[in-house]
């Protein structure tokens, strides 16, 4: 039998990769879609919504994570929002692009003075 453990480790995952599947479809449809609307807007988020309703909620603890989380919610409340679709676009892909950015920072980085390791060798 799986520990505690384990299990909650496999619920967490699971949640992970609902977010991030619901992240990408709704970003993909705001890229991909000619003519938008907020009506199809709507119909996208609740289609997505399905399979997230369906996994618990888990609180998460890194930073990169809780910001997915508060930009699927933040994509959820702009469904009911009164704004042009043009805005809510501009902002969701905004605050994606920084998401992304912050993933990558922590995975790239340059070495500023990478000659200055080898000057001990002369």
């Amino acid at each position: 039998m799986a520990s505690q453990k384990a299990v909650q480790n496999s619920q967490r995952l699971r949640y992970i990769r609902a977010l991030e599947r619901f992240h990408k479809s709704i970003i993909s449809y705001l890229l991909n879609t000619p003519e938008l609307s907020a009506v199809g807007y709507a119909k996208k988020i609740d289609n997505a919504q399905k399979l997230l309703n369906r996994i618990e909620e888990i609180a998460l603890y890194k930073g990169e994570l809780q910001d997915l989380q508060k930009l699927v919610k933040k994509m959820i409340e702009y469904k009911e929002s009164e704004e042009e679709i043009d805005n809510i676009k501009e902002k969701i892909l905004h605050s994606s692009n920084q998401l992304e950015k912050s993933k990558n920072a922590r995975r790239y980085k340059k070495d500023k003075h990478s000659n200055a390791k080898f000057e001990e060798w002369d």
